[in-house]
């Protein structure tokens, strides 16, 4: 069980989220080839670009978490399936639509599949702020 306290060192916080935000930057952005961008989105083949690219994000979660909370390094997995259902589900409506950089709906899908992974990434702060402040 992950036990949250009412009150978290507003330092582990602020640490926790600038952690997420450069971990996102890094495997959604640095570390993303062309291979694994343009592999995850196709119709077929999707698996193995996408499972790197997810399992990337993954993998930093749980090494964020082994160096503050090592009994809760399993979160990588966790981020790992949200990170991969994220972006298939935006890849799959993208194809529906036909959607390219030139119509809004592109834009708004993708600032949705941004949303979410920050919103999973607040989450994910709170619980390693919650674990640095406890120790």
């Amino acid at each position: 069980m992950i036990d949250i306290p009412d009150q978290i060192s507003t330092v582990w916080i602020a640490a926790a989220m600038a952690a997420f935000l450069v971990k996102h930057f890094l495997a959604d952005f640095v570390f993303q080839t062309d291979w694994i961008a343009m592999g995850k989105e196709r119709q077929e083949g999707w698996l193995l670009p996408l499972a790197i690219h997810a399992g990337l994000h993954g993998a930093i979660t749980a090494l964020l978490f082994l160096l503050v909370a090592p009994p809760l390094a399993w979160l990588g997995l966790a981020d790992a399936l949200v990170h991969g259902t994220i972006d298939r589900m935006k890849g799959i409506m993208a194809r529906r639509q036909a959607l390219t950089p030139k119509q809004t709906g592109f834009w708004w899908l993708l600032g949705a599949d941004q949303t979410l992974h920050h919103m999973t990434h607040l989450a994910l702060a709170v619980v390693l702020a919650a674990a640095g402040s406890a120790g």
